[in-house]
């Protein structure tokens, strides 16, 4: 055998093993490109859902300032992600559940703008009554929690004697939880005690149940 034969012999091997070393990465390329891909995907589709949520969330509010306008020119009410938020001393006196005659007719100016929005949009009506911190002392409610229950079974039953559906309103206490300011001083415990509403989505639990 000559040395040109020897050196075809020698170089053949070299050349096997450069070409499975090019197609591995090569595929590691491809694997990589692909996961790449996958990851733009995943993350433009997640940034999509995200803007859609953002866009029907601003029509949401859109809608409900809509409905709301004219309590919320005056002053009655605010409206804060959803939330309506009204005074607890226009609808109560302190540490009572008794409605006021102010509180009466700014929840009748409600219903129909309310009952309007929720129909539309197929939702729900959350009351939820909200307390400051001090503890009750005397009277008939044991504590704040009891206190902010009533009131917000108070506001719920006279919603629905100036026309709201019962079937589209309940209610809920949260007590002192939840403040809107640290209950430091006589103003921010005022601002504490008051009642929200809030449009929710209805859920299987929360529909009324078929009757066969």
């Amino acid at each position: 055998m000559d040395e040109s034969d020897t050196g075809v012999e020698h170089s053949a091997p070299v050349w096997a093993v450069f070409g499975d070393l090019m197609s591995s990465l090569l595929g590691a390329f491809v694997l990589i490109l692909v996961g790449v891909v996958a990851v733009q995907m995943e993350l433009t589709s997640h940034l999509q859902d995200e803007v859609k949520k953002r866009q029907i969330e601003e029509q949401r509010r859109m809608s409900l300032e809509k409905a709301l306008a004219i309590p919320l020119a005056t002053g009655r009410i605010t409206l804060n992600n959803g939330r309506i938020g009204i005074s607890g001393q226009v609808l109560f006196a302190l540490n009572s559940d008794q409605l006021q005659p102010e509180g009466r007719q700014l929840l009748n100016s409600l219903v129909i703008p309310l009952r309007a929005y929720l129909t539309a949009r197929d939702e729900l009506l959350m009351v939820s009554g909200f307390t400051d911190d001090k503890p009750i002392r005397g009277g008939p409610f044991a504590d704040n929690w009891e206190l902010s229950a009533q009131r917000a079974l108070t506001v719920t039953r006279t919603l629905i004697e100036e026309g709201m559906p019962s079937s589209m309103v309940f209610a809920a206490a949260f007590g002192a939880e939840q403040p809107v300011k640290p209950n430091t001083d006589d103003g921010a415990r005022a601002q504490n005690r008051r009642v929200e509403m809030a449009p929710v989505p209805k859920t299987a639990n929360a529909q009324a149940p078929s009757h066969d």
